[in-house]
């Protein structure tokens, strides 16, 4: 299972990945990716997804949730 955390700009997806690795004791850094929403050409038209990793499926979805909302943000789980 993996979570996505969907926020708004590269600092708040930098500080929500460095708050879930220690909020949730993860075992490493959650990967941080840029994405351009479609069919936008701007740079500043972007979501920012802090993706993080759930093998085994453990992770409580509504404290994911509430960390994104916490940075303005949403979860998308896939």
């Amino acid at each position: 299972m993996r979570h996505l955390l969907v926020l708004p700009d590269r600092d708040a997806a930098g500080e929500a990945a460095d708050e879930a690795a220690e909020r949730f004791g993860l075992g490493e850094q959650p990967q941080i990716v840029r994405e351009a929403l479609a069919g936008e050409d701007d740079a500043e038209d972007a979501q920012w997804l802090v993706v993080v990793e759930d093998p085994r499926g453990t992770l409580d979805a509504d404290a994911l949730r509430e960390l994104a909302e916490e940075y303005e943000g949403w979860l998308e789980t896939e």
